[in-house]
């Protein structure tokens, strides 16, 4: 049975750097690459980090009913092809999605029983750094980004995992352990975990929403104290 991951984030968090290193050491996993009608940045490759494609070859995708899910985001569209989950149930394989809060919010009403995770920067100062750092983007649009993660972070409460990725190999082994420990609830039995299958699953469970809320409060609060003012 294919198993859905779900991964959502503001841009800047690092999600990409972590699905990245996620799928170099997680077997039979596949990645759904989004289309979008954006154009391309930097080095980005078509078919790579996504399929570039124009808005009206979209909307025919769209009207051809081939999304599972699509949103416009920032004037552009993004959207996640069928065929991918078509393709990965075929193999056997899980499927992990990349896809921003409104994609997920579709994405869990086709498929109830996907498993999803949101990606918090430490601190909103953080993730402006990050968003400087990057040096791809003009003022208006890193404040732009800025305020759409205060509006996406509140979202938090929808998601079943929450990872604060502070420190990249801390967080490379968190995700790791949420996509390995999923497999292991569908697997069943029980009694026939090792014990390095126990402390996947501990791991896992300490990112789950109900065992994180302490840690999430000085971040919420760095986002919200902004948004105020």
């Amino acid at each position: 049975m294919t198993t859905v991951y779900i991964i959502s984030a503001p841009s800047g968090s690092g999600k990409s750097t972590l699905v990245n290193e996620a799928r170099q050491i997680v077997p039979e996993l596949d990645f759904s690459i989004s289309y979008t009608t954006r154009a391309p940045r930097g080095n980005e490759v078509n078919g790579r980090e996504y399929f570039f494609v124009s808005r009206s070859r979209f909307e025919h995708m769209i009207a051809n009913d081939d999304f599972l899910e699509y949103a416009d985001v920032f004037g552009n569209y993004y959207g996640t092809a069928k065929h991918f989950l078509q393709q990965a149930e075929q193999s056997g394989h899980d499927l992990l999605l990349d896809i921003d809060v409104q994609g997920a919010s579709q994405i869990k009403h086709k498929i109830p029983d996907a498993v999803s995770i949101f990606i918090l920067p430490p601190s909103r100062t953080e993730l402006e750094s990050r968003l400087r750092d990057r040096a791809q983007d003009s003022e208006a649009v890193i404040q732009r980004r800025l305020a759409t993660a205060t509006r996406e972070i509140e979202n938090y409460l929808k998601y079943d995992y929450i990872l604060v990725n502070d420190r990249l190999e801390e967080s490379v082994q968190a995700l790791q352990s949420i996509l390995l420990a999923e497999r292991l609830k569908h697997a069943g039995v029980r009694e026939e975990r090792s014990v390095e299958d126990d402390r996947i699953v501990a791991r896992a469970d300490r990112c789950r929403l109900n065992n994180v809320r302490e840690r999430l409060q000085p971040i919420l609060a760095s986002f919200a104290t902004t948004a105020a003012r």
